[in-house]
């Protein structure tokens, strides 16, 4: 077991651990809707998002808490925000659009932005 030797440095680890886990429903629904259509149509058709996505949709979809750098990520997804919107022409497949797929593992519109959000809250602390 590590000893601390002083205040500071306790504070410093007890802040490294701490987890957030006051994201929105939609973002939860979003990494569901992703994972039902995956299970429902298999990879060979669903074949957007990595697996790092993909963990972080279990995660979201499950209600788990996110260290500080898996938010920090989320909010650093805000740059393909342009996969927000599904492609017209998957506007009756949208589980064939890649960027979308994508984009809702993440948490979609809503898990991006509280991750936005909640970087500038843990920032200013």
């Amino acid at each position: 077991m590590k000893r601390i030797k002083n205040f500071n440095q306790f504070t410093a680890i007890n802040e490294s651990q701490e987890t957030y886990n006051d994201y929105p429903s939609s973002a939860k629904s979003n990494a569901k809707k992703a994972i039902d259509w995956k299970e429902q149509y298999g990879r060979d058709v669903v074949t957007g998002g990595t697996e790092v996505g993909w963990a972080r949709a279990h995660q979201l979809a499950k209600g788990e808490s996110l260290s500080r750098d898996v938010v920090s990520r989320m909010a650093q997804f805000n740059r393909h925000r342009k996969n927000s919107k599904i492609d017209p022409k998957f506007k009756d497949e949208p589980w064939r659009d890649r960027g979308y797929i994508a984009w809702l593992i993440w948490g979609g519109d809503a898990g991006v932005d509280w991750a936005m959000n909640k970087m500038k809250e843990i920032d200013k602390e």
